[in-house]
């Protein structure tokens, strides 16, 4: 855990003068890290919808069935031949042009695992059920066959499709750079992706296509070609046009890294020859109903545990240091709604206006010695416990920060609006590598949507856990 102390201190990069108010908007608005308003959310071109694979797979599992005899055509067989085929799949279709061929192995291997799987339970159902190797063989070579011949069947279509009508794009880097990549990409239609226009900084180099140069040029260029595909050249023009690619993102748009030059990330994926991959920079992380459940099962069996501690240092706070034990104050949480979090306090602000605007750095010479022991074993942030519990933040996710801040580090710097995107954290993988307290604004920011696009339960967990190691040896914020 990290806590936010109220000081005299002004943030790092932010020097707030006398007098200065305090913004009304702590978020920017839709559409303002471009300049402009991108048309409402529309469907994606291409819906990443597994159905027709699924109901492939299903029927050549069906066919495989019929190899099995009538005696041994077990209904609870043939449905566990159908559920093992359906769970044990190769990796999805997610280019924008994929074939057969690149799954085949994956597919023989899954087949073969059923079969296998099944011939297993034949045998363990009782002696009459078993499995003859004829019959595991027929089966698996029939399902086998099958599965090939109706999923390419269901690419086939998708090719056609792609080749008929393909995505128009626009092409976001380096104008010469990027005019070299829409050159290649138009000279293998098979892609999949037509190139309509190249988002750059500033006209440079020759090639056909238009170079868009405003906020106003882009928004004409995604109406009048319906674009719903992008192509970032590299992590250098991903970083640069982050909140244009985050706004194509959530106007409906795929959004893909293509390195034009040397690959700097292991190749999974290509396009025309290029490496690429897929991004996830939808503006909303859906978090899943495992995270909530570990938030309410942790944090509410952490309240029953501590409830005796935390009505101990309540008392000992008030005999200490007078009236006013818990602190309360207004922060941004998921999608820039605010909220009110709660921690023991430890330092009395001046007024208002210092705690709404003045950045927290310790300065424990000024408290008394209970509350500094407070501050450097975290305890009094116990009580945000409350607030994971009641829905306002998450056990694991990004620190919340005031108002005032939010809006002066979301233009200050890219990306950190972003951070909104996921309910903000007791604990985070920012802070497990020890950015908290006076430490750099466009660090956290970095970690904090490196930790919303790659999430996991697991990630969560090992999260939590680094945190309670640091927690068994503090070191104070």
């Amino acid at each position: 855990m990290t806590a936010e102390r109220t000081d005299t201190v002004p943030s790092p990069g932010v020097q707030p003068r006398d007098g200065q108010s305090v913004p009304v908007s702590v978020v920017p608005p839709r559409g303002a890290a471009t300049g402009f308003r991108l048309p409402a959310v529309r469907r994606p071109a291409r819906p990443d919808t597994r159905m027709p694979l699924l109901v492939a797979d299903g029927v050549a599992a069906l066919l495989g069935s019929l190899a099995l005899t009538e005696g041994r055509r077990h209904p609870l067989l043939v449905a566990l031949l159908i559920a093992g085929s359906l769970l044990v799949r190769p990796r999805g279709d997610r280019r924008p042009a994929a074939g057969l061929l690149e799954e085949l192995p994956a597919l023989w291997g899954r087949v073969t695992v059923a079969w296998l799987a099944l011939a297993a339970l034949a045998a363990a159902y009782g002696p009459g059920h078993a499995l003859s190797l004829r019959t595991v063989v027929t089966g698996l070579v029939v399902q086998a066959v099958a599965c090939c011949a109706l999923r390419g069947a269901v690419h086939g279509r998708r090719r056609a499709a792609l080749l008929r009508h393909p995505l128009p794009a626009l092409l976001v880097g380096p104008g010469a750079a990027a005019q070299r990549v829409a050159a290649a990409v138009l000279r293998h239609p098979r892609c999949g992706v037509r190139p309509v226009g190249i988002v750059a900084g500033q006209p440079e180099g020759e090639g056909g296509l238009p170079v868009l140069t405003t906020g106003e040029e882009v928004k004409r260029a995604v109406i009048q070609n319906g674009v719903r595909a992008v192509l970032a050249l590299g992590p250098a023009a991903r970083a640069e046009h982050e909140g244009l690619l985050r706004e194509l993102a959530g106007s409906g748009c795929e959004v893909w890294e293509l390195d034009a030059g040397c690959p700097s990330y292991a190749v999974g994926e290509r396009l025309a020859g290029f490496p690429c991959r897929r991004l996830d920079l939808s503006p909303a992380r859906r978090e899943g109903l495992g995270k909530r459940a570990l938030d309410v099962l942790v944090s509410g069996t952490l309240l029953l545990l501590v409830s005796p501690l935390l009505l101990v240092c309540a008392v000992v706070l008030r005999i200490s240091d007078g009236p006013g034990v818990v602190f309360r104050q207004e922060r941004i949480g998921r999608d820039g709604r605010p909220f009110t979090l709660l921690k023991f306090r430890t330092h009395r602000p001046v007024d208002e206006h210092e705690s709404a605007t003045r950045w927290s750095v310790a300065n424990e010479h000024e408290m008394r010695r209970f509350c500094r022991m407070l501050r450097r074993t975290s305890l009094d942030e116990l009580l945000q416990l409350w607030n994971v519990l009641r829905g306002d933040m998450s056990l694991v996710g990004p620190r919340p920060e005031r108002p005032y801040f939010v809006a002066q580090f979301s233009q200050a710097y890219p990306g950190y609006a972003a951070r909104h995107r996921m309910r903000a954290g007791l604990t985070g993988l920012a802070q497990v590598h020890g950015l908290r307290g006076d430490t750099s604004i466009e660090d956290r920011s970095r970690f904090d949507n490196a930790y919303i696009d790659d999430w996991s339960l697991w990630q969560d967990v090992c999260i939590l856990l680094r945190t309670a190691v640091a927690l068994v040896r503090p070191t104070g914020s």
